[in-house]
């Protein structure tokens, strides 16, 4: 039996959400987990699971959800458990890892990896903190992470807890926890990040909203979810331990995740569609027959599709009009949403190149709003102008989800696009441009700095963000 550590001058976190949002008896606690966990199929993963992304709600509302993912940890010997949850009831900087021994819920009491935390400290990832663990000014304490552990007591047995609770969902501080997290972890460790989605809108709406942050996880795009939940097209009270979690994930191979269940406070029996709250279960995997970098398969007709589209917006917005782009008769494929550029060029020169790192649109209105702004927005450029349209050529490319490196030496000139962020300045150039110069990766940091408007070294200090993505690069078929 796995005790809490012999230090009775640290701490331990007693329950303070049992008896609200799931039983405070024990028997029936484990008899309502149980309940949840036999209404769920056992399913054929692809690949070994390193992570779950689960919901935290009481337990008659996101329990059912919950119950997807957790059902999959059923008979899987996981000694050590990462979990990060946003907090609702204080306001703090950072991450906070609790600095005590053990977590305690009506099921008895969850040993905390106290050497783990320590490390997790000292990688600067989170900080030694009561923060966000204990009551908050309104009284009651944190349940996102509590919520998590009678799950995972019924299903993984004895375990070590690693306890993390994130006061501020920046990127800089999900990118932190997310690294060294990764540093640390192990195949003996599962990380699970807490969080709902939107909250209190009609059920209809809800859905619209929670579909966004389900296609990224579901491709892998922790930057995009990020980004969507920034710019409001998007909700997650727990965006910070979602993105933490597939960093982490990654730094340990992880490569694919499966959304396992989605569902809304409305669909329980007593529940009411007019103001709901999204739950989603997902899991994040290494799955070694996945291809290395997940880009889409379009066929020719799609292709032609594309840059007939991109033709259409240019012409249209120098003729003073709208770009418009109906789905009808565009393939599936391109319905999908996706980051992406497009290239300008005049007599082999560049003439515009404008797109997006957020995969907000499907395909087919991403290159339509990207043409347009290459041809009359793009600020080095004055607009294109009529005369210009017939002699136009157009390059298409399109992005990978965008992925966070901790080294020049995982950019691998021809296959990686590169964007340096510090300090507020950002720069991207996309792959095919290191080959087009004959550029090794030094000169390509220094280049992507300088887009930035950075000195050409600034991907060397320490507060310098490196992001790596890959491009399916379209040329446009011949038109005759």
């Amino acid at each position: 039996m796995l005790e809490p550590v012999d230090s009775p001058e640290l701490p331990i976190r007693e329950p303070a959400v049992a008896g609200y949002f799931y039983p405070g008896d024990a028997r029936e606690l484990r008899a309502e987990i149980d309940d949840f966990l036999r209404a769920v199929p056992r399913r054929e993963l692809p690949g070994r699971i390193l992570g779950l992304i689960s919901p935290h709600a009481g337990y008659p509302y996101s329990g059912p959800v919950a119950a997807h993912g957790y059902a999959q940890l059923v008979g899987r010997k996981i000694r050590r458990c990462v979990v990060v949850a946003p907090s609702h009831v204080e306001a703090f900087p950072g991450a906070s890892v609790f600095p005590g021994r053990a977590y305690r819920t009506p099921l008895g009491e969850i040993p905390v990896d106290v050497e783990f935390c320590r490390r997790l400290a000292e990688s600067g990832g989170a900080r030694l903190s009561n923060h966000g663990h204990f009551s908050g000014r309104g009284g009651r304490g944190e349940h996102s992470l509590e919520v998590q552990l009678p799950f995972l007591q019924v299903t993984l047995g004895e375990f070590h807890l690693v306890p993390v609770v994130v006061g501020r969902q920046d990127m800089r501080t999900s990118c932190r926890l997310g690294l060294a997290l990764g540093e640390l972890m192990d195949e003996e460790k599962l990380v699970v990040a807490s969080s709902d989605l939107s909250h209190y809108h009609p059920d209809e709406q809800a859905r619209r909203l929670d579909r966004k942050v389900a296609d990224a996880v579901a491709a892998w795009d922790y930057y995009s979810l990020h980004q969507l939940v920034e710019l409001g097209e998007a909700e997650a009270c727990g965006t910070g331990p979602i993105v933490a979690a597939m960093i982490a994930a990654q730094r340990i191979g992880g490569n694919c995740a499966k959304v396992l269940h989605y569902g809304t406070s409305g669909d329980v029996p007593s529940g009411r569609r007019d103001a709901v709250v999204g739950y989603l279960s997902a899991a994040l995997l290494l799955d070694e027959s996945a291809p290395e970098i997940a880009l889409p398969e379009l066929d020719i007709d799609e292709i032609r599709s594309l840059f007939d589209l991109a033709r259409r917006a240019v012409e249209r917005a120098v003729l003073g009009g709208v770009p418009v782009a109906s789905s009808e008769r565009v393939s599936s494929a391109l319905q999908r949403p996706a980051a992406v550029f497009v290239t300008l060029r005049e007599g082999g020169h560049l003439r515009g190149c404008i797109g997006s790192t957020v995969a907000r649109v499907p395909l087919y209105q991403a290159v339509t709003q990207s043409a347009a702004s290459a041809a009359m927005q793009d600020p080095r450029f004055i607009p294109v102008r009529l005369d210009e349209l017939a002699v136009l050529e157009y390059e298409i490319s399109i992005l990978s989800p965008l992925r966070l490196i901790v080294s020049p030496e995982e950019i691998e000139i021809g296959r990686d696009g590169l964007m340096v962020e510090l300090d507020g300045y950002r720069g991207l150039l996309l792959p095919q441009v290191a080959v087009e110069h004959g550029w090794d990766r030094d000169t390509f940091l220094a280049q992507t700095c300088i887009k930035a408007g950075l000195p050409p070294d600034a991907w060397r200090d320490p507060d310098a963000v490196l992001w790596a993505f890959s491009a399916l690069v379209l040329e446009e078929p011949d038109r005759s």
